[in-house]
């Protein structure tokens, strides 16, 4: 398991201020007429992340975990490929669940970055939303291994019912995210325009959202995500945990240094 440094916990807590700052942006300004995202944090972002891995890397990731890490990130980019979220459908967050489970929240909060990246790459998903989707993702990975220890059923309880929030919660923010960049966003029924203003307050854009994300998001594609996510740790997720957990075991032994011979001398009686 990756520990937390000081450092790292710092670096990680920054990282994390400043990318809530840039997810909720438009609920911290006031009469920004430009609708648009604050480009400083789209900037600052990607190289604190590198920061962070490289403080990672030199506080605890080997060449085996870097293995690990490898192949988890490839079998996220595959999952991710088979299931796009065509209709919320996403087996992405059954294995970051269980990555950072097992492996713990630093090397979570790794996984979710490298994941969602090269999983851009074979998908052809690179844009300017992939830093929030990375952090997103490095957030529930990383949530995942700050859960209370369990065993049994009961620890596969809990990590369904942290996939449906951790579902929920993705959603609302790459919602929150997008959001302000839409415009003329109207749903018949009454519910009038679910626009961004950028001269209302906080309270009546956060309202406004609220209903945004409910309408369009939060009632169909988060609740399919969260559903198969839940089912998916249900049904896969005693027999992966006991794979992630063998493959933990054999990555972080260090073998034994060979013993030297003793090199006592053997005494024989003089004659």
């Amino acid at each position: 398991m990756i520990r937390f440094s000081p450092r790292t916990a710092v670096l990680l807590a920054i990282i994390s201020l400043a990318g809530l700052m840039m997810f909720a942006w438009p609920l911290l300004l006031h009469g920004y007429e430009r609708v648009q995202p604050p480009f400083i944090f789209l900037a600052l972002l990607p190289l604190m992340l590198v920061v962070l891995l490289s403080e990672l890397s030199a506080g605890g990731i080997d060449t085996r975990m870097i293995a690990v890490l490898g192949v988890l990130s490839a079998i996220e980019a595959v999952l991710r490929a088979i299931s796009a979220g065509t209709g919320g459908v996403e087996l992405v967050f059954f294995m970051l669940i269980l990555g950072g489970r097992v492996f713990g929240p630093a090397f979570g909060f790794v996984l979710g970055c490298t994941s969602l990246f090269v999983a851009a790459l074979v998908t052809a998903g690179v844009g300017p939303w992939l830093p929030y989707q990375m952090l997103g993702a490095a957030w529930v990975a990383m949530g995942a291994g700050l859960l209370p220890r369990a065993s049994g059923r009961r620890e596969i309880g809990l990590l369904a019912a942290y996939g449906i929030f951790a579902s929920y919660a993705y959603g609302l923010l790459l919602n929150l995210q997008g959001w302000p960049l839409l415009t003329g966003v109207t749903v018949p029924g009454g519910s009038g325009n679910l626009s961004y203003d950028p001269d209302a307050a906080v309270g009546e854009n956060l309202a406004t959202f609220l209903r945004y994300t409910l309408i369009t998001s939060t009632s169909s594609w988060d609740t399919v995500r969260a559903i198969t996510t839940a089912i998916a740790i249900a049904l896969l997720g005693p027999a992966v945990l006991a794979t992630l957990r063998r493959a933990a075991r054999r990555a972080m032994i260090t073998p034994a240094e060979p013993s030297l011979p003793s090199a006592e001398p053997s005494l024989r009686s003089a004659e």
